[in-house]
């Protein structure tokens, strides 16, 4: 047995005739004895209070655990044996099968109708909602419609192949149990389909659920069956023995078997819940607050116990679905208690599942618990969370047996369950030390990842809520009262101003702190990454630490990213970079990190941080020239800037900056940056004319690929100060490079005396042809 559903309670003996049939009304009892008599039994308190025997509501609707007493009798009710009755209770009637069917008004009991075509019936079955009867007789079926009052109108009468044992409505069919054979007859054209054999050993049982559907013995089995007879399910309810009465009463079938009363749950698997050694029962019926069990002379109430005590014993005892099944049938008006109540169940149940391995059914049931992520997280002592001042709350971790008056059961005997037991706290956990010494598995760390996840969507968009309305405070705030220089503290994450009482986001730094530990732990890097590189609210300090002691740069590298700190991160790229490039570069580096992922991260700062660009670009300029350099033109840094920054730390990449700069653009170059490239080459040229001259080596007429760009860029552009770079040539060389710098100045009569004494002493014919072509456009400009 898994828990005490009901308390049994004899409520009379010692009826003076044999029961043949019973029936409750309120808190009265009729009883249709073997005399032919009707005894009406009520509540000995009711009876001491001597009000009239016909006031049978004044007393209460509800049949009392307490001994019932004789009130009347009502000699000659039947003059042969009554085979059941049925209280119609919407409709004020007593419904009785005797030779035929009549019915009788409540509470006076005057008959107001006999159906003499119902004579020789032996079943029938009442659907209350449209007020129609059906019964059998012999070989025959027939339906009557109740039309008010005391009127009852034949409305179909079908033949059918044999006699009916059993029948009960289905809609707006009717299901019957037909020799070994269970049928649906269609109540409009009387067209039958079969569904299945009911067995050989037991005759046939039809019951009606409160769903509509149908439950249909087959022998020691019941087979489950919708309104048109078609299975619903493979599990079937399994008795001891095959019954002979079922009576369903909110979520339990109560049985009637030859040697005990038998109570089974409906849900899957129908566990057998309790049992009652009975004797002779020849009647159970279900009243509207209890079972009603009659004996040949005696009867006795099955009570249900509340379902506060059941939800008590089942959770004690370990059956929790079962008690979170019953959570569900708490009234309305107590959803309060229901919500606790289902709480902490599903914590109990996560932590039964928890301890036995079943790490996801766990996760699920302390999800539908809505407790604090923190609470479960301490079941999970290696992953570091950041400091909070968020504590899960006791009272959502209730004991379920508070609310005494609730679950009060008086004298049901079961005191010692109903015992409150301390509140579960979180401290109350560390019994299980075990937990804290296992090393986290893998399944357990998949489990968690799942429940984060699922917690995840909600408690983030809290958390970007609650900054949202902090940033629309700060713009209003001046205009509504002075400002709280204590409201804020400097976030350590990027974030701006984070309110110190900002629970939502304390709450989405602790779950995306313990996210990210748990996907790196199961390998789930790819996962980590995206979680980092999307909104997150992982804490810093933590996961900075973790990161680097298990070697985790590319996550690393997104968390200072998604932190904006682009110094650090553009640090410990560089870091990678350069231990890529070594012999004894880290076998964790994979895949390698490469010069242009530095330029790749520097490309969006071009637009916030450009100083920070120009820094880092530098590390990378050697190795990667061109990619660096059009990286500088196509950011939004001024050109200027880019110069005098590489002037000051890379001077042998300026003149490759300003090269490609006007190959880009040769319109978009400022004069100041075209004088700094012809300086850059000159600059060239003279070391280079110097080397060679100490060498005694220089010879006028040679020319290195630097020179020839000299020589191009005074011809071609006009930005520069022919002036300053005159000074700096010297008088024994370089004539080419004066005459030019000459003409610029318009002194083209020196300018051609050089070209003449000095240049064209070289007589080859490719010098003579640049005289005439240069002679020519000296004249031109004349």
């Amino acid at each position: 047995m898994v828990h005490n559903a009901y308390d049994s309670f004899e409520l009379l003996t010692n009826c003076p005739n044999k029961i043949d049939a019973i029936e409750s009304y309120g808190s009265k009892l009729l009883i249709a004895c073997s005399d032919g008599a009707l005894r009406i039994y009520a509540p000995v308190s009711a009876i001491s209070d001597k009000s009239p025997p016909s006031d049978y509501h004044n007393h209460g609707d509800q049949l009392r655990k307490e001994p019932y007493s004789l009130e009347r009798t009502v000699n000659g009710f039947s003059k042969k044996p009554i085979l059941s009755m049925k209280v119609l209770a919407s409709r004020e009637l007593l419904l009785s099968l005797s030779e035929s069917i009549a019915f009788h008004r409540l509470p006076n009991l005057e008959t107001i109708a006999v159906l003499t075509k119902a004579k020789g019936a032996n079943v029938f079955d009442w659907d209350d909602k449209r007020g129609f009867l059906c019964f059998a007789r012999q070989r025959r079926v027939c339906i009557f419609r109740h039309d008010g009052g005391r009127g009852f109108v034949e409305v179909k009468d079908f033949g059918v192949s044999d006699t009916v044992k059993s029948m009960s409505w289905c809609g707006e069919n009717i299901c019957l149990g037909i020799r070994k054979e269970y049928w649906i007859l269609n109540s409009t054209n009387g067209a039958l389909s079969q569904v299945f054999p009911s067995g050989r050993l037991a005759p046939p049982l039809v019951v009606s659920l409160p769903s509509g559907e149908l439950l249909l013995g087959k022998d020691n089995i019941g087979v489950f069956v919708d309104q048109n007879g078609k299975h619903l399910q493979a599990e079937k309810i399994c008795w001891s023995e095959a019954p002979s009465l079922v009576v369903i009463q909110k979520s339990y079938a109560i049985s009637l078997l030859p040697r005990r009363i038998e109570i089974r749950s409906l849900r899957v698997p129908y566990s057998l819940i309790q049992a009652f050694v009975l004797q002779n029962v020849r009647h159970l019926i279900e009243s509207n607050n209890a079972i009603i069990v009659a004996l040949s002379n005696s009867v006795c109430a099955l009570f249900p116990v509340p379902l506060g005590a059941q939800i008590v014993q089942l959770t004690a005892s370990g059956n929790f679905e079962e008690a979170l099944a019953l959570c569900k049938l708490l009234p309305p008006e107590d959803s309060n208690l229901r919500a606790a109540k289902e709480g902490s169940i599903h914590i109990r149940y996560a932590h039964y599942l928890f301890d036995n391995g079943s790490y996801e059914e766990a996760m699920e049931h302390f999800l539908a618990s809505q407790v604090d992520i923190i609470y479960v997280l301490s079941l999970y002592p290696s992953i570091v969370l950041p400091k909070t001042s968020l504590v899960p709350e006791p009272e959502k971790v209730i004991d379920i047996s508070q609310d005494a008056s609730y679950l009060s059961r008086g004298s049901s005997g079961l005191s010692d369950i109903m015992e409150p037991s301390p509140p579960i706290h979180l401290s109350d956990f560390d019994e299980h030390s075990a937990l804290e010494s296992k090393k986290m598995s893998h399944n357990t760390l998949m489990a968690l990842i799942k429940y984060l996840q699922k917690r995840r969507f909600g408690i983030v968009e809290k958390a970007t809520a609650e900054g949202t309305d902090e940033v629309v405070l700060d713009a209003v705030g001046d205009n509504y009262g002075p400002y709280d220089s204590n409201r804020f503290k400097k976030s350590n994450k990027g974030r701006g101003n984070i309110a110190i009482n900002s629970g939502a986001r304390e709450m989405a730094a602790i779950l995306d702190t313990a996210l990210l530990q748990a996907l790196l732990l199961t390998g789930q890097t790819s996962a980590a990454l995206e979680l980092l590189k999307g909104l997150n609210y992982c804490d810093l300090k933590i996961c900075e630490e973790i990161l680097q002691k298990w070697n985790h740069y590319t996550a690393l590298l997104e968390l200072y990213k998604c932190n904006a700190m682009h110094r650090e991160a553009l640090k410990l790229l560089h870091q990678l970079v350069e231990e890529s490039k070594s012999n004894q570069s880290k076998p964790e580096l994979n895949p390698k990190f490469k010069p242009e992922s530095i330029i790749e991260y520097l490309k969006p700062l071009c637009w916030t941080d450009p100083m920070l660009v120009l820094e880092f670009s530098m590390l990378v300029l050697e190795s990667c020239p061109t990619q660096t350099i059009e990286l500088l033109l196509s950011g939004n840094i001024p050109a200027d800037l880019v110069n005098s920054y590489l002037k000051q730390h890379a001077p042998s990449m300026q003149g490759r900056y300003l090269e490609l700069m006007l190959a880009m653009n040769e319109n978009g170059i400022s004069g100041n940056l075209q004088n700094e490239m012809v300086q850059i080459y000159l600059s060239e040229v003279l070391d280079w004319h110097a080397e060679l001259n100490a060498q005694e080596k220089w010879d006028d007429k040679a020319y290195s690929p630097t020179r020839n760009k000299l020589l191009s860029a005074l011809e071609s552009i006009s930005g520069y100060n022919p002036e300053a770079l005159l000074k700096r040539l010297p008088a024994d060389a370089l004539y080419e490079e004066r005459a030019l710098l000459l003409g610029k100045m318009n002194q083209h009569e020196l300018a051609l005396s050089l070209y003449v004494h000095k240049v064209f002493c070289i007589k080859d014919q490719s010098a003579c042809s640049f005289f005439f072509m240069h002679t020519n456009n000296v004249i031109l400009c004349s």
